[in-house]
């Protein structure tokens, strides 16, 4: 919370990290070559007041390229959406200090949360 009462931007970060992080470090699928963040964007659509009950993030990917994955979320409770934002993933080598290219797996593993329908909206 911030002196208004209210959860801070920084906070709502954390939140998206804590929901890609469950969501890329699944036991059955890890990107355990590496990833990093490359770009965030946030929509501030209402504020959060503190509260004991937990917030919603859903998320899924809105784009998947060579190297480079876009995760969508929104959080929300189920009749008000308080955060749109998005992730800009890029798999990384860590022992050569360079971006990869997603592998066939993560590919498919991405693949399976991908939302077509919004990529097409954007594109038009």
């Amino acid at each position: 919370m911030d002196a208004y009462g209210h959860v801070n931007n920084v906070v709502f970060l954390r939140y998206l990290e804590e929901a890609r992080i469950d969501f890329l470090f699944r036991p059955e699928k890890d990107f355990k070559q590496g990833s990093v963040v490359a770009r965030h964007e946030i929509d501030y659509k209402r504020q959060l007041v503190h509260r004991h009950t937990p917030v919603d993030i859903e998320l899924w990917i809105t784009q998947i390229r060579a190297a480079s994955f876009t995760i969508a979320y929104e959080v929300k409770d189920p009749d008000q959406v308080y955060v749109r934002a998005s992730t800009v993933i890029v798999p990384f080598d860590f022992e050569a200090q360079r971006p990869r290219r997603l592998t066939a797996e993560e590919r498919e593993f991405l693949a399976e949360y991908r939302d077509t329908d919004e990529e097409e909206a954007v594109a038009a």
